[in-house]
This record gives structure tokens, C-alpha cells and sequence, in this order.
């Protein structure tokens, strides 16, 4: 289709690739977030005091001089929380503002209320803080030497992993470790609180869960549920990092609201947010495995070993995803994962896109390669002799079986399509020839379970209304952070009622229409709400078709909705006219619509059961040149095949994957988070901070979504989630890096994630620098 054409609203918009539904917003700068919305009189701007030790006792906090700054009109503290001092989504161990005691820095002390940001952050910058510093634990590993841990260590087996490694023809131990990463979303945490009459609050949040912001905001200023109210239409990014987190920004706003009186509003600038607020969590993975001549794993033990933070934010799941998918592809017949959960006196870590899968994946991917290399096979092959099988082999490490046949054709198709071994002779070819300048292939897998592992968060709502012109306003509990759910929800709403998209007015997440809703995270965005959606359309679409058939005296089954009209009895009517006789009759034209996911169960006590509703998969190969004098190198070519079932947006789904694939290259060769010996992050800002540019994006870039392949699980419109899998393609370049650099007298360069040039440089002189 011509990009410029307008698109063919009388066409089913389900699989189609139709524009996110704020594009046109976006590129003009119309689309209106929290910061942009139109400001209440009487709004104050709020700052945060931070903690400039990572572990310390407050002996003195005096904030009068704060106070008595320029525009200053009030300073909040743990004294002026009407609640509970906490804003902890699961365990309640994150204080709101620090008490007696800081655990990192950039931990809140205070907040200021001033008339003006500027006078609010020139405020904060102003107390008189004096610590009596502790010693703190600033690392995974020297946490585990202090056994110091946010949460028990987890372990989860199968088999008798030890005698199975035991007895094994080969073996291999190793220690590899993959950094953190920033969310580094465009639009920074924010919230504006709105004192409502009667002790109503309402609040304006970048969130991806309202529903928690709403628990938190209630409980903090000692309000019940009914009397918050929390609003989100967009947000500029959040990729988890809005998930538990935002709960923090609100809580502040809506504690100086309570305290006040007035408006208030807090946008933290970019350093703040990066000092303040958890990331991806980094691990230190221990793996020692045995395997036969062939390279099939006969019995592998993993030691996991993540950076919490302070505090334990959503690190027991994060670290249950992360022992979840271990495997990857793999089968594991005998396996032991032990998980440590690491307090450390830094800032507290926390969902990123992939939530622990992303480590897990890249525990088994090293050692796969690991394996290959000592036996001196290409790791494609190795890859493929211990996929999961077809009819045996195929149950996971937890106890769900892999039913789908998806991974072995799709492996062989993106190699055949990709000219794998053909590439992979070049590049031996052009490495025997180049001294300095090296190139690395790799093709991986990914198996992506999709799901929350907390069964009980797997339920959705939706509330669609028709108006008596025959337009639609759909509100569900998903939030809209850029991944092009809306639109999808909105192309699925506008099937059942046979009319275009446009018909359809996409309203914002607010808990005061949708209650007691999930995340938008795991995934399951477009799966829950899609269905929730389309239940409601279905009530609403029954009670037309049954007003039909009684006055036409047909069957429902004759009637059809499509191209916006009805068809019922020889007659075309239109949508419109339909609504309106409807209305007449006094029939409702409103509906509420639920969702919960089928056939999953989960017991936490023994890591065993399914978990996940169904898998995605996808694949990617992808080339580098690295040059050994300085450590650079450069992505010139990625092939990735992807399963998104059938598609509900083609489009949406195409951007997903190519932007989730960039995003895991940043965090596997670019994005290096560094603290200082005194727990201080110095790499705060983009000038420290490397993402991923434009030019990072190889030149040749080949994305293809599989096609044919519907979801074998009664999904909307069967189709696959897009949202994280695409995020664990990118192991692929940081293993062909690996590739670059292995040599026959270092076949195991010892090379960390991210692969930064430093690191590179250090890895190929065989970890000297």
C-alpha cells in the first residue's frame, strides 16, 4: 500500500498493517503527555533531596534552609506520610523517603514544593545532610561472600545433574557475566497529583500499571482505593522500567497534594532519573557442564547470581524468569539452578524487557558456544543436537511440555535463507587473511515464555461503549507506552462490529472505568486486553444480532457485520442506522468484557508446572567486524526470522522486532553502567551512557515475520506477543562478536556482556588490559 494512501477503512482491520494510532501525533507533536497536559492554577513543582551515601545512618537532617529558599513553599518528609511509608509493590521494604537510615545513593531524603521547577531543584541542592557511614555492598559477588540477600536463594532441579556431569567424555567450568541496563526512556518518570472535593485525588502517571499506582497513592496518604483515581493516555517509553517504579514519582506528588492542598507536579531531569530508579539487573553466572562427543548436554548446574539492589522491587520474579529460561531451546534432562538474590547498597533494580528471560538466555547461549568451541564444531550445530524434540525431549526443566514444532524449521529455514554456511566459510576465509581486522557469525535461538508467572495477574478488562451515531469509545486496562497496543486492541474491537478502525475512539487507562488491572508487561498486553475487548464488542454485537433476527425473523447466524454495515434478510444495513433503531428499542449499547488466561498453573514452592499460556520463537544471524587494535566493531549484516503467529499488525509487530532486537545490542555491547567505590552511578547521562544510534543499526538489516504459523493456542485471532522475545535475538551479535575473537590458541576468549571496546580489546588479549 502506498504509505501516503489513506487506508481502506471497509476492509477487517485484524492483520492488517495499519499506522499506530498516534503516528500522526507523534510526528507533529501533538501527542500530549503528562508534562504537556494543560497545568491547574496554583501547580507546584516539586524536587527530590537524595542521599549521597550508599550506606549510611542519618545523624542530621535540617532542611530549614531549604525551606527558606527563593519560590519555596514546602518541604515533605517521611513525617508528613499520612500512611504507610512505602511504596514496595510486593515485599514492603522501599520507604518513600529514607528514615534514620540510607541503603543508596540517590535514595530520597525530602521533596520541595516550590512555585517554579528551577527554584525546586535549587532548593533541594540545599539541605544539611551529616551521615555516619556503614559499610556497604556494592556487587553480586561480594554480596554472596556476605550472604547478603533481598530474598532466599532459590533453586530448582531436575535428574542428577552432578552424576550426570560427572561421568560425562567432556567438561567445561566457566564464570561469564552481563551487565545492567538503563531503561532509557524518551520521556523521564513523572506525575501530577489533583487534590479532588471530598478527599478524592487524581493522578496523572507514566505508569504501566495504574492499578498499582492507585494501591500505593491510597495507601500512602491513607485514602481507600474509590477515592484515587490514576490516568495515563501515552507514555514516551518505559520498556518495565514504569512498571513498579513510577509507584515512587506518584507517591511523592501525591503526598505533597495531600500536604498542601495544591497541584503537584514532579519530572525528574535525566540524571536524577538514572541515579534514582532500578534497571535491568546485572548477573554473574557460574556454569559447569558435562557433555558427550557430540556436544549434547548430559548434565549442566548454573549458579545465578543478580544485582537487587536495597530493596526487593520485583527481583523474585525477575530471578524466577531468569532460572525459568535457562534452557533457552535447550532440553535439560539433568539441571540444578541456584539463584541468589543479591542485596546490594545500590539503587534498587527492576523490570526491563525480557524481566530475567534476557540472563537466563545468555547463560545457556555461552555455554553452548562454549561447548562448540572445545570440541571445535560450529555452534549451529551444537545449537541444533540439543534443541527441544519433536516427540520426546521436549518437556522443560519445570515441568511444561514444548508442544509447538516451530524451532527446528525455522532454525534451517533463516539458515538456508541467510546462506549460513556459505558466510561462515568467508569468514574463516577472510580471518586467515587479516591480521587486524576480524569477522564473527552467529545464528541463535530464542523460546520465549508468555505469561506472568504470578498466575493471579493473568485477567483483563475492557469497557466499550457505541454511541447512538454509531461510533465506538474503548477503554481497556492496557497502557499505550509506544508499542502499538491501542491501535491492535482497537483493530480487534472494530472487526467484531464490522466497521473501520477509525469508528473506534481509543481512550486512556484510567482506573475509574477499568479496575484491579494488570501490568502492561510479559508481553501480554495485546493477548489479555484484546480478548477483554472483544468479549465486551461480542455482549454488545449478541444483543444486535438478537434484535435482528426477532424483527426480521431470521436466525442469528444470517446476520453479518462487515464493511460497515449489517446484512441480514436481502437488506444492507448501516452500522449507524442499526445503533439508532437499537437505541430506540431501549437496548443497551455498553458493555464491560474480562479476560483470564486458560489451561496455566504454576506452583512456587517447587518451580514446576505451565507457567506459560504458550511460547514465542524467533531466530537471528548476525555478522561483525571487530578490529583487535582498538576494540571496535560494527554490526554489517543481521537476518532475523521471527514468529508472531498471525499477526494482528504486521506493521506494529515488524517495528517491535527490529527495535527490540537494537535494544538487546545496546545491552550486550554498548550500554555499561559503572558505579564508583563509594556506590556512586557515573554513568548517568548520554554523554557517559552509551544507547544505540541510527548508525549503530547494521546497513543491512533483513526482519521477516514467519508466516502460516498460527498460534496453536486460542489467543485473539491467534497471534504471538512481540513485545520482549525480539530483545533475546540480539545474543547473536554479541556471540558473533565472540566468534571474532576466538582463536585456536584462545578458544574461549574470555569476553563479558557489554562487549564495549574496552572489553574487547581486553578479551582478545586474553583478559590483559
Amino acid at each position: 500500500m502506498d504509505a501516503r494512501a489513506k487506508p481502506d477503512m471497509t476492509e477487517p482491520a485484524v492483520g492488517r498493517a495499519l499506522p499506530h494510532d498516534s503516528a500522526h501525533l507523534h510526528v507533529s507533536g501533538r501527542a500530549a503527555y503528562t508534562d504537556d497536559l494543560p497545568e491547574p492554577r496554583n501547580l507546584l513543582h516539586l524536587a527530590v533531596g537524595m542521599s549521597t551515601e550508599a550506606h549510611a545512618e542519618i545523624t542530621t537532617l535540617d532542611t530549614t534552609p531549604v525551606l527558606a529558599a527563593l519560590g519555596v513553599v514546602a518541604v515533605i518528609d517521611a513525617a508528613d506520610i499520612a500512611g504507610e511509608n512505602n511504596y514496595g509493590p510486593m515485599v514492603h521494604d522501599d520507604p518513600v523517603f529514607a528514615e534514620g537510615k540510607v541503603e543508596y545513593v540517590g535514595q530520597s531524603l525530602f521533596a520541595v514544593a516550590a512555585n517554579t521547577v528551577d527554584a525546586a531543584r535549587r532548593a533541594a541542592l540545599l539541605a544539611n545532610v551529616d551521615y555516619e557511614r556503614l559499610p556497604a555492598v556494592l556487587d553480586p559477588e561480594a554480596a554472596v561472600a556476605a550472604e547478603s540477600f533481598v530474598l532466599p536463594s532459590e533453586s530448582l532441579s531436575r535428574g542428577s545433574p552432578r552424576e550426570a556431569i560427572e561421568r560425562a567424555e567432556h567438561r567445561l567450568s566457566r564464570r561469564v557475566r552481563c551487565g545492567g541496563q538503563d531503561q532509557f526512556y524518551l520521556e523521564g518518570h513523572i506525575a501530577m497529583a489533583l487534590p479532588q472535593e471530598d478527599r478524592g485525588m487524581l493522578v496523572y502517571s507514566s505508569t504501566q500499571h495504574p492499578d498499582e499506582v492507585q494501591t500505593l497513592v491510597a495507601a500512602i496518604t491513607n485514602r481507600d482505593a474509590k477515592d484515587v483515581v490514576v490516568v495515563c493516555r501515552r507514555m514516551g517509553g518505559a520498556f518495565g522500567g514504569k512498571e513498579s517504579q513510577a509507584a515512587l514519582i506518584a507517591c511523592i506528588a501525591a503526598i505533597a497534594a495531600d500536604r498542601t492542598g495544591q497541584p503537584c507536579k514532579l519530572r525528574l531531569d535525566r540524571d536524577v532519573d538514572m541515579v534514582m530508579t532500578g534497571k535491568r539487573h546485572d548477573f554473574v553466572i557460574d556454569y559447569d557442564v558435562g557433555f558427550d562427543g557430540n556436544g549434547v548436554i548430559e548434565g549442566v548446574d548454573f549458579v545465578l547470581a543478580s544485582r537487587c539492589g536495597m530493596s526487593a522491587d520485583l527481583s523474585g520474579p525477575v530471578n524466577d524468569r531468569a532460572m525459568f529460561h535457562c534452557d533457552n531451546a535447550y532440553y535439560l534432562d539433568n539441571v540444578h539452578i541456584l539463584s541468589h538474590r543479591c542485596k546490594t547498597h545500590t539503587v534498587s533494580n527492576t523490570a526491563f524487557r525480557g524481566f530475567g528471560g534476557p540472563q537466563g538466555m545468555f547463560a545457556i547461549e555461552c555455554l553452548i558456544d562454549d561447548v562448540a568451541r572445545q570440541l571445535g564444531e560450529d555452534p549451529l550445530t551444537i545449537r541444533q543436537r540439543n534443541l527441544y524434540g519433536l516427540e520426546s525431549r521436549n518437556t522443560t526443566h519445570y515441568g511444561q511440555t514444548v508442544a509447538d514444532k516451530v524451532l527446528p524449521e525455522l532454525l534451517s529455514t533463516l539458515a538456508e535463507t541467510s546462506e549460513y554456511t556459505k558466510r561462515r566459510a568467508e569468514v574463516a576465509d577472510y580471518n586467515a587473511h587479516s591480521p587486524l581486522l576480524r569477522k564473527g557469525l552467529a545464528l541463535t535461538p530464542v523460546k520465549f515464555g508468555i505469561s506472568f508467572t504470578s498466575t493471579l495477574l493473568n485477567q483483563a478488562g475492557a469497557l466499550v461503549h457505541v454511541y447512538k451515531d454509531g461510533t465506538i469509545q474503548l477503554n481497556h486496562g492496557g497502557t499505550e507506552m509506544g508499542q502499538g497496543l491501542y491501535i491492535k486492541v482497537a483493530q480487534v474491537v472494530a472487526d467484531e462490529f464490522g466497521v473501520g478502525v477509525d469508528r473506534v475512539k481509543i481512550t486512556a487507562a484510567d482506573t475509574s472505568k477499568v479496575p484491579n488491572a494488570s501490568a502492561t508487561a510479559a508481553s501480554s498486553g495485546s493477548d489479555m486486553n484484546g480478548k477483554a475487548a472483544q468479549n465486551a464488542a461480542q455482549k454488545i454485537v449478541g444483543r444486535l444480532r438478537e434484535f435482528l433476527a426477532r424483527r426480521h425473523g431470521v436466525s442469528e447466524a444470517e446476520i453479518r457485520f462487515a464493511g460497515n454495515e449489517v446484512h441480514v434478510a436481502g437488506e444492507r444495513l448501516a452500522f449507524g442506522e442499526l445503533v439508532r433503531m437499537a437505541w430506540a428499542e431501549r437496548i443497551s449499547l455498553s458493555a464491560t468484557g474480562y479476560y483470564k488466561t486458560p489451561k496455566i498453573h504454576y506452583d512456587r514452592a517447587t518451580f514446576s508446572g505451565r507457567p506459560f499460556f504458550y511460547y514465542a520463537y524467533g531466530a537471528a544471524v548476525s555478522e561483525v567486524i571487530v578490529d583487535t587494535l582498538t576494540g571496535e566493531h560494527r554490526l554489517t549484516r543481521v537476518d532475523i526470522l521471527h514468529d508472531c503467529g498471525d499477526s494482528l499488525n504486521p506493521a506494529v509487530d515488524l517495528g517491535q522486532v527490529e527495535g527490540g532486537f537494537i535494544q538487546g545490542v545496546g545491552w550486550l555491547t554498548s550500554e555499561e553502567l559503572c558505579w564508583d567505590s563509594g556506590g556512586r552511578l557515573t554513568t548517568h547521562a548520554p554523554s557517559t551512557y552509551k544507547i544505540p544510534t541510527s548508525s549503530d543499526v547494521p546497513v543491512d538489516f533483513r526482519v521477516t515475520l514467519c508466516e502460516g504459523l498460527a498460534n496453536r493456542e486460542d489467543t485473539i485471532y491467534r497471534s504471538k506477543a512481540v513485545g520482549e522475545p525480539p530483545l533475546m535475538l540480539a545474543l547473536s551479535a554479541f556471540l558473533a562478536i565472540r566468534d571474532a575473537l576466538a582463536t585456536d590458541e584462545n578458544p574461549h576468549p574470555p569476553l563479558d556482556a557489554p562487549a564495549t571496546p574496552e572489553a574487547v580489546l581486553k578479551a582478545w588479549q586474553g583478559g590483559f588490559l
